[in-house]
């Protein structure tokens, strides 16, 4: 086997369970230095356990891998930081970070709370500004370095009672994309991942009709480790001319996601009214509104 990671060193946010730990785990395997940054809140961002990250860290190390565990906050810049000075000071560089570490907080829109939403763009959106912006410091001495970031077809898409969960994986493809924009000088390269998987997050949100219920059933015969060789290969020198970009896993399938581009326009060289929008715009266009459709919509076969 190929060891895509051979010699670097990467961190991994939320990497104590689930998707994390399984990207975590095959760059090890591929050769990387792992920094396992997790801090084993409950999904709602409660309480800590640092035994998760350990854990990962120890099955690492058993099979001839090189890690060790973080426990700081990516919610914080400066802890944050510490995550980033972790990998240096325990490895000697930073060559990778993968932005994964997320909450849940859903809840239908017009009873979400204030700190429903802080809580979840607090450590999923800022979260991943503040690693990137840690570790750019880094990526633009050494001329080199890469970012993953794991969206989510919520935000791509839509989904049922997500609008902060939404609004932060979105986000971070504004943010992936402007960073690929902002650093390619520095031959350093961001691109996002939107994955699927039977997770202890997807677990916790119950099913609203029967056919939820039944892609459930499908999910749950999808593991973490799925999402794992793509991000493997984003982070290695492999992927070299693969930047701004966005993907979807859905199993044993992979898919390149569009990203908004002009579809069609209209002028008017007298200018526009708001009645002339309605009179001109508004037929001209609407052929080409999209739905209100939701993931499930996008993705309706079977992913097995």
């Amino acid at each position: 086997m190929a060891r895509l990671m051979e010699g670097k060193v990467a961190v991994v946010t939320g990497a104590g369970r689930g998707i994390g730990a399984a990207i975590a785990t095959m760059m090890a395997e591929h050769g990387a230095k792992v920094v396992v940054n997790d801090i084993g809140v409950s999904l709602a961002g409660e309480g800590g356990d640092q035994s998760p990250a350990d854990e990962v860290v120890a099955a690492i190390k058993k099979a001839g891998g090189q890690a060790v565990a973080n426990f700081d906050s990516v919610a914080e810049f400066n802890s944050a930081a510490k995550i980033v000075q972790c990998a240096v000071d325990t490895f000697g560089r930073i060559d990778c970070v993968v932005n994964n570490a997320g909450i849940l907080r859903d809840v239908i829109f017009h009873k979400m709370t204030e700190d429903d939403w802080d809580s979840v763009l607090k450590v999923m959106l800022k979260g991943a500004f503040n690693m990137c912006r840690n570790a750019a410091d880094h990526f633009r001495k050494q001329e080199s370095g890469s970012f993953v970031h794991m969206t989510s077809t919520s935000g791509l898409i839509g989904a049922m009672g997500q609008a902060n969960y939404g609004a932060a994986k979105l986000g971070m493809v504004g943010l992936s994309k402007n960073i690929a924009v902002d650093m390619q000088r520095f031959n350093v390269r961001s691109n996002c991942i939107a994955p699927t998987a039977w997770t202890r997050m997807t677990a916790s949100i119950p099913p609203k009709d029967p056919a939820a219920k039944k892609r459930i059933e499908q999910r749950m015969q999808v593991s973490a480790g799925h999402n794992a060789p793509l991000a493997v290969f984003l982070a290695s020198d492999a992927a070299k001319d693969v930047t701004g970009q966005v993907f979807a896993v859905r199993k044993n399938e992979i898919f390149l996601m569009s990203q908004s581009r002009p579809m069609r326009g209209i002028h008017r060289a007298e200018g526009w009214t708001p009645d002339s929008c309605a009179e001109h715009m508004l037929p001209a266009l609407k052929s080409g509104f999209f739905p209100l459709d939701r993931t499930a919509d996008v993705f309706p076969w079977d992913s097995i």
